[in-house]
């Protein structure tokens, strides 16, 4: 039972899937049996993995999530080559930039929201007409954040559209459990992937360091790998009675009041 395919035949459309938690999100679903269309704006990035994953198991498609038609046309893509769509895991995002809420600029506020919130209601929609269409009772997920839960290490567009996340998915959760559709989200406490460290301007192992100051779960570094892994169960089918669910992956940060 331990090399069981846990997706063995299923079809996934990852967006932002060309680096960080999306690529390593990739890679586990392709080894536990899954094709996956790669949707990611990180075009050289893009074609690499697909080449080091192996094209007759994923595949690239260009897409950027503020443009509804980039969206619907990598849902139909993985349709069209793989024949259905079974998962998608909306995942593309965009930290934006730090600043206080005084000095807040409005425009990056707005594009924040386009990508994280918009992008993922786009991504919802379009994987569900598929869906609803073709009877699938397919799995839907949306990365979220552990700042959708608990505020403080982000800038404020962040903050707003990870939570605007978790409205997107109960709501879809709540219609499309009618057709056998189930949507959640992971809430990822912080990695030092490369959008991470770019936004902080930093290295990846002074970022971590810090990362692994504020953790609540000590011995262990949350990494790109866990959190592909809480997607992988949330796509197969041992999570076949879950739904409109928030699944924290923060070592219990979300749920611990510090005293020190």
């Amino acid at each position: 039972m331990a090399n069981k395919l846990r997706l063995e035949g299923k079809v996934a459309v990852i967006t932002g899937a060309a680096s960080g938690i999306g690529e390593a999100t990739a890679r586990l679903f392709v080894e536990h049996g899954a094709r996956v269309v790669i949707a990611d704006i990180q075009d050289e990035l893009g074609h690499q993995v697909v080449a080091s994953i192996g094209t007759d198991k994923a595949s690239y498609r260009h897409c950027d999530v503020t443009d509804e038609k980039q969206v619907e046309d990598a849902v139909a893509y993985a349709v069209e080559i793989y024949g259905t769509l079974d998962i998608m895991f909306s995942n593309a995002g965009t930290l934006g930039t730090l600043s206080s809420v005084l000095d807040m600029d409005m425009t990056v506020f707005d594009q924040t929201m386009t990508i994280n919130a918009r992008g993922s209601a786009l991504a919802v929609k379009h994987a569900a007409r598929v869906m609803v269409t073709e009877k699938i009772q397919g799995s839907i997920i949306c990365t979220a954040s552990v700042e959708a839960i608990l505020a403080g290490a982000a800038p404020l567009a962040y903050v707003a559209s990870k939570h605007a996340i978790l409205g997107v998915v109960k709501a879809a959760a709540r219609e499309l459990g009618q057709h056998g559709i189930r949507v959640n989200c992971v809430s990822p406490y912080g990695i030092a992937t490369p959008m991470v460290c770019k936004t902080f301007g930093g290295d990846a192992a002074p970022i971590e360091a810090s990362i692994c100051g504020n953790a609540n779960l000590k011995g262990i570094t949350l990494s790109t790998k866990h959190i592909a892994e809480a997607a992988l169960f949330l796509a197969s089918d041992e999570s076949a009675y879950v739904s409109a669910h928030n699944l924290a992956v923060d070592g219990g940060l979300s749920s611990i009041m510090k005293l020190d």
